[in-house]
């Protein structure tokens, strides 16, 4: 069973996102059982403005970062300092969860990832709902793409804004590397070559924004730029669903 949860944040310049998301992470770790540990961490990326100190109003451990670090290095980062604030508990009773700051997850969220873990599966991808449509041209267009990465196993896409792994099975495959995107992706990957059990929850919800001036580079938000503009995608963009 798990004991312990960690919620990894990276952030840069989100203060007009931020406390939103953690409202609503905080509504959703009150979900869980009472003698569960939880912490979160943001990791306050080279900001320029009041995100750390808005993290730290709210009662959130935070990591300044001023070095010009990959996304994969933003999120190992965190799970370093989480894992190791809870490493009395044994790992593969801890849950590691990642989301982003312009990121609101469901009241269930955290419960669901757990429930799942507790159910025997060693990660865990839910989905992303975007907080508003599309113009017409792309929303269809990224309809289809959801459609196309759907698989027996489930809906198929994988989201550093909603993740969860068990400590165990983070460790074995050395975490998140420090890669320029698709970090998430990429553990995902070496999770399932290492025979890990990975499950695509439809359950496990959360709303992202469907900005498209994101801070990762080649995140979500380049999809879904490309998608407005000429509906061309290049290889890496593509990357960012299945």
């Amino acid at each position: 069973m798990i004991t312990s949860v960690g919620v990894l944040i990276p952030a840069r310049d989100e203060e007009t996102r931020l406390p939103a998301c953690l409202r609503a992470l905080a509504a959703a770790l009150r979900e869980l059982p009472p003698g569960l540990e939880r912490r979160v961490c943001v990791i306050a990326d080279r900001c320029r403005d009041s995100t750390a100190d808005l993290a730290r109003d709210a009662g959130t451990e935070v990591l300044v970062n001023t070095r010009d670090l990959t996304i994969g290095a933003i999120r190992a980062l965190g799970a370093r300092h989480l894992l190791r604030g809870l490493d009395h508990h044994a790992s593969a009773r801890t849950l590691l969860l990642s989301t982003d700051a312009d990121t609101v997850v469901d009241r269930d969220w955290a419960v669901r990832h757990v429930h799942r873990a507790d159910a025997g599966w060693d990660a865990v991808a839910g989905t992303a709902e975007l907080n508003a449509r599309l113009a017409p041209p792309a929303q269809p267009r990224y309809e289809a793409l959801l459609a196309n990465v759907r698989n027996p196993a489930g809906h198929g896409n994988v989201y550093g804004a909603n993740l969860a792994i068990r400590a165990s099975a983070y460790h074995a495959v050395g975490g998140f590397l420090p890669l320029r995107t698709a970090e998430d992706h990429d553990l995902w990957r070496r999770l399932a070559h290492a025979g890990f059990r990975l499950a695509y929850a439809e359950e496990a919800k959360v709303m992202t924004s469907a900005r498209l001036d994101g801070r990762a580079p080649d995140g979500l938000s380049t999809l879904l730029r490309a998608l407005t503009t000429s509906g061309r995608l290049d290889r890496r963009a593509e990357r960012r669903l299945g």
